[in-house]
């Protein structure tokens, strides 16, 4: 009877044990996340803008929420901006796709819409003028961790009546990104497959019905694949190209990066295709300015000098919306716009040597890291970029 009550005391002192070790473990790393986030939500910001290049900016949308995923065009005369409202990065059923309209180059802006499907996430809206019609697509979501699996659209006449948003027939599970024309008349788009790996480039003349027309590229987790015109008539396109994504790949990918690959008239063949490591050019907007292709998009800064836990997407490390241009060879990085955290997905408006940019940002008086800031409020913004001062820049600007 001694001997087993021996026993049992011995055991109830490894098990107390045990819980002392995991109870002191739980709480030593409580103590380090703490300090971690509270070190991302102290430290100031240290973008790296060019005040010659932007020469200023302004808070479009700032309540409180999650505002993201912006895009803007100028339609009979006005600027028409969409962005999205939810209580965070994530996927939510309380988010609201506002669409906004201003007359006096983005400094007021007027609600003349909102979208909110029921039971669902919206997300990444997209404007284009096709015929008469101001079209708006935007994709749709029911996942935590946003995967969106179908795009819609909604379009208008005026401005101010907007048609319900409809799926686009016969592309289920592909996901548009911005549709581009040279003549006005015959108009392509790129699309990324719901489940990643693949982007193709559509073609339409009315914005609803689309048709495939080739692949753009295949594999290597790619998806948000933007396109623009060349002076010769050649498309070039860049693509997000995560590897690891974001389930195994939360802490980056070394081999993350953007795709640059170019196609000639009609666009069934892409060649000359290589990887930009740079950045992963995550929300690209890409715009011509004197016969060269520009691009704003996520940034990543001290790629490669950040740790094992930092490499190329991580959810760990710092990020910016910042200007680069887009050649052949490579991505030429030239200013960051002031952003910070959660930050990128651009619209863009040219008005003669200005552009007008419209992007998304935690706040630019300090420096979140990704994660903090997907799960914190942000700002819509709208920043003014002079493009003479931006091309001496790119004169300047090494290919990487």
């Amino acid at each position: 009877m001694e001997s087993s009550h021996l026993i049992g005391e011995i055991i109830l002192e490894k098990f107390l044990k045990i819980v002392g070790w995991v109870l002191g473990s739980l709480v030593a790393v409580l103590i380090i996340l703490s300090a971690l986030f509270a070190y991302w939500y102290l430290r100031p910001n240290r973008a790296h803008v060019d005040t010659g290049v932007v020469t200023d900016s302004w808070d479009v949308a700032n309540d409180g929420l999650h505002n993201s995923n912006t895009d803007m065009i100028e339609w009979q005369g006005k600027f028409y901006i969409s962005y999205v409202s939810s209580p965070f990065h994530f996927g939510s059923v309380k988010s609201v796709l506002h669409v906004k309209v201003s007359t006096d180059l983005g400094h007021k802006w007027l609600e003349v819409n909102t979208f909110s499907p029921y039971g669902e996430d919206i997300r990444d809206p997209k404007f284009a003028v096709i015929g008469n019609r101001l079209f708006l697509y935007a994709l749709k979501n029911t996942s935590f961790v946003a995967e969106p699996y179908i795009t819609v659209y909604s379009y208008t006449e005026d401005g101010a009546k907007w048609t319900s948003f409809t799926t686009i027939p016969g592309l289920d599970g592909w996901l548009f990104w911005r549709p581009k024309t040279q003549d006005g008349v015959t108009f392509y788009n790129a699309a990324y497959w719901f489940q990643h790996g693949r982007s193709v480039l559509l073609k339409s003349t009315d914005g609803i019905n689309w048709q495939i027309i080739s692949t753009i590229h295949s594999g290597d987790r790619n998806d948000e694949t933007e396109i623009q015109f060349l002076p010769d008539g050649r498309l070039l396109a860049t693509a997000r190209l995560e590897y690891g994504g974001f389930a195994d790949g939360a802490f980056g990918d070394p081999r993350g990066a953007t795709l640059i690959t170019i196609s000639a008239p009609p666009y069934t063949a892409w060649t000359d295709q290589m990887q930009s490591r740079l950045t992963r050019l995550d929300g690209p907007y890409l715009f011509t300015y004197h016969d060269r292709i520009y691009a704003v998009g996520r940034y990543q800064p001290d790629l490669g000098h950040s740790g094992l836990l930092t490499a190329q997407g991580s959810i760990l490390a710092r990020k910016r919306t910042s200007l680069f241009e887009v050649r052949t060879d490579g991505l030429a990085y030239l200013t960051d716009l002031p952003s910070a955290g959660d930050t990128s997905y651009t619209g863009v408006v040219i008005a003669g040597d200005t552009a007008y940019i419209s992007y998304y940002t935690s706040p630019i008086d300090r420096d979140y890291s990704w994660i903090l800031g997907m799960l914190t409020p942000s700002d819509v913004r709208m920043a003014k970029v002079d493009l003479l001062a931006l091309e001496v820049l790119a004169n300047q600007a090494p290919s990487r």
